[in-house]
């Protein structure tokens, strides 16, 4: 028979009746069998504070997950035993006014053992202890007031046992519902604190419960990775969620961390517009450059890495400097570490005002053939790519480097800026940046 661990405000609610698992035993008992049966057990129910106490025992030395409850407060397991017995002793007497209360009370049980964290393999041993307390009662009593009548017992035990099977079948799925439920409520909890996190939305008085849930160090260093779909020739604004969504997610998965990097525990979280996931980091300061240059980043997707940051307080900051990082992304996919893209950074940081400067800087060659125009960008790209030098720039366009120097003066000459002059070469960098990454 069952026995229950809750206080006692628990035990006065219980969960909606439930159907009884079909027998699978064709019974063999009469009506004397059933009144030799009734007999002895009508004996039990008058008994049952001492039965209430043996169980307890039995439960306290034979299984140990029911321990650590008995220690911590046994007169209120012995009441839950008690009225655990006294619903199942009933229904072996009255099946029809019990049945209802006795399923709900083993229903109950499995919901709360399954809150508890009991193992379902012990609170099923703990049932089947009980069945086996009370048969072995059943038997005794009957011995002892007509030992003849032990033959009748016998054809009703198929009936006892098939009752206790079928009490077992109702706590484990009752367990095992309420294991789904919990599993998805600690796992929204999860979810929620870890949006909270990286909204920067999160309050200091629940970092140290954030840190416990999601096994993090409140005060270690961490970086955000933010990951979307890039933009092919031809397609439309980048789709989100293309990252993976946690364990079990169908989702496929186009940013693979290095397993050997402290970084690949990542924690991650779908937000409208990217993915995101947390990276503890415990190396040292270029610890990040190798994880940029370790990640397996499908084509088409776009992967920026922010800035580390100082504890779980600064993971709003860390998101942010990861989608400007994205941002910094080229359209058709690869990734981006902040630090070694700061240029970068600001432009997108900006598009309003990178915008403005790269109409200033570059809107005169907008009066040329689109053909003549895309000539002079890719030459001046080249040469500042190549430092500055005319000789690497031309082997890289497949031209010689006096054809470099005249179209870089003829850009001179159209624009009005002086390529060796450091401000005018930083503005027409990032004027190039914009119109890379912005489209301007």
């Amino acid at each position: 028979m069952p026995q229950v661990v809750r206080s006692r405000n628990g035990a006065l609610r219980g969960p909606s009746p439930v159907p009884p698992l079909p027998h699978r035993f064709r019974s063999l008992a009469d009506r004397e069998s059933v009144e030799v049966l009734h007999r002895a057990a009508r004996v039990l129910v008058a008994s049952l504070p001492a039965l209430t106490d043996r169980l307890v025992e039995a439960l306290y030395a034979q299984e140990p997950a029911y321990r650590a409850a008995i220690d911590s407060d046994r007169a209120e397991v012995w009441q839950e035993v008690h009225h655990s017995l006294r619903h199942n002793v009933g229904s072996l007497i009255q099946p029809r006014e019990f049945r209802e209360s006795a399923h709900r009370t083993s229903r109950w049980i499995g919901e709360i053992r399954a809150e508890q964290g009991v193992p379902l393999d012990a609170v099923l041993h703990a049932f089947r202890m009980g069945g086996a307390m009370v048969w072995q009662d059943l038997v005794d009593e009957t011995a002892r007031r007509d030992p003849d009548d032990i033959r009748l017992l016998v054809h009703v035990a198929a009936d006892v046992w098939n009752f206790v099977d079928e009490h077992c079948g109702v706590v484990a799925d009752a367990y095992r519902q309420a294991e789904r439920r919990l599993s998805w409520r600690r796992e929204n909890r999860q979810r929620l604190m870890v949006a909270a996190l990286l909204d920067g939305t999160a309050r200091i008085a629940d970092l140290a419960e954030a840190a416990e849930m999601l096994g993090l160090p409140e005060q270690g260093r961490y970086a955000v990775l933010a990951v979307a779909e890039g933009r092919r020739s031809g397609a439309g604004p980048a789709d989100a969620g293309v990252a993976r969504h946690g364990p079990g997610s169908a989702a496929r998965t186009p940013v693979v961390l290095p397993a050997a990097h402290p970084g690949a525990a990542a924690l991650w979280h779908p937000g409208p517009d990217a993915e995101f996931a947390i990276l503890p980091l415990t190396g040292p300061p270029g610890e990040l450059r190798e994880l940029a240059a370790a990640l397996d980043v499908a084509a088409g997707t776009r992967a920026g890495i922010g800035s580390a940051v100082e504890g779980l307080a600064a993971l709003g900051d860390a998101r942010r400097l990861a989608e400007t990082a994205l941002r910094a992304c080229p359209a058709t996919g690869g990734t981006v570490l902040l630090d070694e893209h700061l240029p970068d950074a600001l432009v997108v940081s900006s598009p309003a005002l990178a915008g403005a400067l790269a109409d200033r800087v570059l809107g005169p060659l907008d009066r040329l053939d689109p053909a003549d125009r895309d000539v002079i960008v890719e030459t001046l790209t080249a040469w500042l790519d190549a430092d500055g030098s005319a000789q690497r720039a031309g082997a890289r366009l497949y031209c010689h480097r006096n054809t470099v120097l005249n179209r870089l003066r003829r850009f001179e000459q159209l624009t009005g800026r002086c390529l060796t002059r450091p401000r005018d070469a930083v503005e027409v960098s990032l004027a190039l940046a914009a119109r890379r990454l912005l489209g301007t």
